[in-house]
């Protein structure tokens, strides 16, 4: 959507739509172009972007290192090869101001995106009241952008769990109010922070992400999520696994079996 524009577009409609407490949008997040059709084609309604897996092909680091013209670039690749609603992980925006941020993320044809409040220079939280403003600035420089807004406490924080909690809580609660669409405590939750971190949200949209040994699907829907990523652990997976075909190359072996 141009900011200039403020009907709201089909594409962004229907995202916004998906975001359903208790019955979660799944997103096994991509990195280019193929792996976004792999996602379509299994029949998900959405594709979102991993900044650190499309940093990874770019061959970069996670941590806004990639310029953001080719980030910008590999966003655009994915939602044109995607014909669904995309969502981009932006970090904290590259370092654009919010209106240039909007401006730029829109003409990728994306219409959502995840913002942090981690100030990727430093690896340190963002003050709140900072990060509020931020998103508050993004949201009135694109109304119908699907936004994200991810915390990053849980993991960052050095306190005790139950304040690290409560400050996720209360960061939670001031992006919503600062228009973001849905807010993502960042981490590997147990069962009880989520039920914690949905609560929190009073209703509202929340993002949690999947992993290894964490709540099933199922549980995270009974537990009132509206939306599950993936992050870098596809593409980890699946360059696991091209190791260890190449592997079978290297010893002379055929890989076709293997696959």
């Amino acid at each position: 959507m141009s900011t200039a524009d403020s009907s709201p577009t089909p594409l962004a409609a229907r995202l916004r739509a998906l975001h359903v407490p208790g019955r979660p949008l799944v997103l096994p997040n991509v990195w280019d172009a193929a792996s976004a059709r792999v996602v379509v084609d299994a029949g998900f309604p959405a594709v979102a972007t991993g900044s650190a897996p499309v940093a990874a092909s770019l061959g970069h680091p996670d941590g806004e290192v990639v310029p953001v013209a080719e980030m910008l670039a590999a966003v655009a690749r994915v939602v044109r090869a995607a014909g669904v609603p995309a969502t981009a992980d932006m970090e904290r925006g590259y370092g654009l101001g919010p209106a240039e941020f909007a401006e730029r993320l829109a003409a990728t044809g994306a219409v959502g995106c995840n913002l942090e409040d981690v100030d990727p220079r430093t690896g340190r939280l963002v003050d709140a009241g900072e990060q509020a403003a931020f998103l508050a600035a993004v949201r009135a420089a694109d109304p119908d952008l699907v936004v994200n807004a991810r915390t990053d406490v849980l993991v960052r924080a050095k306190t005790p769990a139950r304040e690290r909690r409560a400050e996720a809580a209360r960061r939670m609660r001031l992006y919503l109010e600062a228009g973001a669409d849905c807010v993502y405590p960042f981490g590997p939750l147990d069962e009880e922070t989520t039920a914690a971190v949905v609560a929190a949200a009073g209703g509202r949209p929340v993002n949690v992400l999947a992993w290894p040994g964490g709540p099933a699907t199922s549980r995270l829907a009974e537990l009132g999520v509206a939306r599950i990523s993936y992050g870098h652990q596809l593409h980890t997976a699946a360059l696991r696994h091209l190791g260890e075909l190449v592997a079978i190359v290297r010893d002379g072996g055929s890989p076709f079996a293997a696959g």
